[in-house]
């Protein structure tokens, strides 16, 4: 990054637009990710379509701090009313909750706000400094890495996005049908069409997010209506927010391991926050010198957690601006935002549009650091979010969705297909399908076709032969087939490590 770049990327920085862009998407992903059933994900579909009226570095830096915010806004309800407003909080209301009962709720809400400022701000940095050597090696890309990377990308979202493997890539598979919708690229004659014009340009990539992650949600929130939602007291947030030296030197060493496997963790693709914040809470306990304390309301438990997930943000940041491969379901939304801005993941966004992208990343490091500073002054204000009710919160969201689609091309026909997916996502979510892999078949689907039919055009007759010819097609191959295999072989791992726990406690009985 040379100082022209520099100076153009504190000139965006310092605009209004990106200014207030920044504000809001703390502030807007705290408040959602505090609201119970609400998730990043949701939130960054949400949002999509607001971007697409504001100038690029806006737009996506409002979106990444949405990302990073939600994620911690999540700990809010997790620690206070043990119910994680996103999954990857779930970790934190172990010790967490805990803490709110013994009168320390105000004390673990200071030690996640920190921890994940930290684990942003960290992530931030490896983005930074990771993804323009990364984005190097997109130049070695052809036809047939294009379409073998787009392969990849449904592979893994689509085995570790579900519980089921097989459901996963179904949901996947849907997706690339409903990608095939519109008129062939190459031939020129329209695909499952059924004469309708409307669906000669395919399907509006934005509105089908909105109904699959927005209005499928609301759905199943509208099912729980009549069950009563905890509600947080009055002594939950008494006492100080910052925890004491004493209590920081403790749980340093454990903060900055965290926010490495957080990063680490990110940047393997199909995993999330939730894995990392799991992942980072084992670690701390397995190298505490104090193992008994965890889950007893204990710092450094809601400290490693917090850490870890929101860390996880700038790794999945990585795979996605280099390679287009989204670490999480919520990156692939992102990736949805990149596209509608004209802007394809690779070298060229640290080349061509490298303003724009660095910009984006500063953003988003600015973006960690105000959570922190926003989150420890709007605590006890943040808290009462949690207990706003869903009979005021649908009609809002619903009135969001069918603005957000009908903006994108003024069209009342992306209201419906909106309203059309947002029953598709609710039965998705009813069977146990996720809706992660198909918005991924939908953008990947026209990418691995034009792949394909490429690379039969370059190998003229033997393609396997040609594929195996190349060495970053062999890799890409390779890893394909282990993101395939390797749920089935981590599910035959626990199953024989519970297997051999099982067996040694009933040695020890008798």
């Amino acid at each position: 990054m040379n100082a022209e770049i520099l100076g153009q990327v504190i000139q965006n920085l310092l605009s209004f637009q990106t200014i207030l862009a920044l504000f809001l998407g703390v502030f807007g992903g705290i408040i959602i990710g505090a609201l119970p059933g609400l998730s990043a994900t949701m939130a960054v579909a949400l949002l999509v379509p607001v971007t697409f009226g504001m100038e690029p570095v806006a737009g996506l830096t409002m979106l990444t701090a949405i990302y990073t915010s939600a994620l911690y806004g999540g700990s809010i309800s997790a620690i206070l009313i043990h119910t994680p407003g996103t999954p990857a909080s779930a970790a934190s209301s172990l010790d967490g909750y805990q803490m709110t009962l013994k009168g320390q709720g105000a004390k673990a809400i200071g030690m996640a706000t920190i921890s994940s400022m930290i684990g942003g701000t960290v992530s931030a940095l490896a983005l930074l400094f990771l993804a323009p050597p990364l984005s190097k090696i997109s130049l070695a890309f052809s036809a047939p890495e294009y379409f073998l990377i787009a392969v990849f990308g449904l592979t893994i979202i689509g085995s570790l996005a579900a519980k089921s493997m097989v459901k996963g890539l179904a949901a996947g598979v849907i997706g690339l049908l409903i990608g095939a919708i519109g008129v062939d690229i190459l031939t020129g004659y329209p695909r499952f069409t059924f004469g309708s014009m409307s669906l000669e340009s395919g399907i509006a990539l934005v509105p089908a997010m909105i109904g699959l992650f927005s209005l499928s949600q609301v759905m199943i929130q509208a099912e729980n209506r009549g069950k009563k939602r905890k509600k947080i007291s009055a002594d939950a947030m008494s006492g100080k927010v910052l925890p004491n030296k004493k209590e920081f030197k403790t749980v340093w060493v454990s903060i900055l391991r965290s926010s490495g496997i957080g990063t680490f963790v990110g940047m393997l693709p199909g995993a999330g926050g939730d894995i990392g914040s799991w992942v980072g809470y084992n670690e701390a306990k397995r190298f505490s010198k104090n193992k008994e304390k965890f889950g007893t309301g204990y710092i450094e438990g809601v400290a490693a957690p917090e850490s870890a997930n929101n860390a996880v943000t700038g790794g999945a940041l990585i795979p996605l601006l280099t390679l287009g491969i989204p670490g999480s379901s919520t990156t692939a939304v992102l990736l949805g935002g990149l596209m509608i801005q004209g802007l394809v993941p690779g070298h060229e966004l640290f080349t061509t549009h490298a303003n724009i992208t660095y910009s984006v990343i500063f953003g988003f490091i600015i973006a960690s650091l105000l959570l922190g500073v926003i989150g420890l002054l709007g605590a006890r204000f943040f808290v009462k979010i949690s207990g706003v009710s869903e009979k005021l919160l649908a009609p809002i969201i619903i009135g969001l969705c069918v603005v957000g689609s009908y903006a994108i091309n003024n069209n009342i026909f992306d209201v419906w297909v909106m309203v059309v997916f947002g029953v598709i996502g609710y039965f998705m979510r009813k069977t146990g399908f996720h809706p992660a892999p198909v918005i991924l078949g939908m953008i990947l689907g026209p990418i691995a076709e034009n792949g394909l039919r490429q690379s039969m055009l370059m190998a003229k007759t033997d393609l396997l032969t040609y594929y195996f010819t190349r060495p970053i097609s062999v890799v890409l191959i390779a890893l394909t087939v282990i993101s395939l295999f390797s749920p089935l072989v981590m599910k035959w791992w626990e199953k024989r490590n519970a297997n051999n726990l099982d067996d040694g406690q009933e040695t020890k009985i008798s």
